[in-house]
């Protein structure tokens, strides 16, 4: 389990995807009970009334679950995220940011490291970069510092990166302070539907 952690394979853990494996058997069971008693009391002619209504609610989750759907909703798989280029994991960490509640927007670049800000009404503020290493080359800005007390809350730099960070990257970030760190692992469990806050210390 470790290496595969380390490797970025390992997918959802039990209880990211227990609550819908859950609710997908207590609908399972909840629509047979409803087409047993409607049978028992109307006979035959309550099967199309029952199964109407459940045609409908197949077409909307097959729909939902459309590729195309269902990355505009910030889900994507771990195959969809790697095939993305830069452009294309900003528009996809855009779609995951508002999917949990964030207000964002794409900050202004220069062509070669595109960004996005988020904000949400806890006062967190969150700028996103998109780098092969969380480390700045010589021409990027220092990482961003602590809002002293009293101001408002600081903006957090949060590194997105596909695959591993290296520990000179780790210390970096930690010596920076309002550096966050997001690998490949982190990202895919975030595509797949994990909150942000639940991946990430945003304090």
């Amino acid at each position: 389990m470790r290496l595969l952690r380390a490797q970025g394979t390992y997918g959802p853990e039990l209880r990211e995807v227990l609550p819908a494996l859950i609710g997908t058997v207590l609908t399972a069971c909840g629509a047979f009970t409803g087409l047993v008693v409607a049978y028992r009391f109307h006979g035959p002619v309550a099967l199309p009334a029952v199964f109407a209504p459940a045609a409908v609610v197949v077409a909307v989750v097959v729909g939902r679950r459309r590729p195309l759907a269902r990355r505009r909703r910030g889900y994507y798989t771990p195959q969809e995220i790697a095939e993305l280029d830069v452009d294309g994991l900003a528009l996809a960490v855009c779609r995951m940011l508002r999917r949990d509640g964030w207000t964002v927007r794409r900050a202004a670049d220069d062509g070669v490291r595109p960004r996005v800000r988020a904000r949400r009404d806890r006062g967190h503020r969150l700028e996103v970069a998109f780098r092969p290493v969380a480390e700045p080359l010589p021409d990027e800005d220092p990482p961003l510092t602590r809002a002293p007390r009293g101001d408002r809350p600081p903006r957090l730099l949060l590194v997105v990166h596909r695959g591993t960070f290296t520990p000179r990257d780790v210390r970096w970030a930690r010596a920076s302070g309002d550096t966050r760190l997001m690998d490949g692992t982190l990202l895919r469990r975030w595509a797949y539907g994990t909150p942000l806050h639940r991946l990430i210390d945003l304090r």
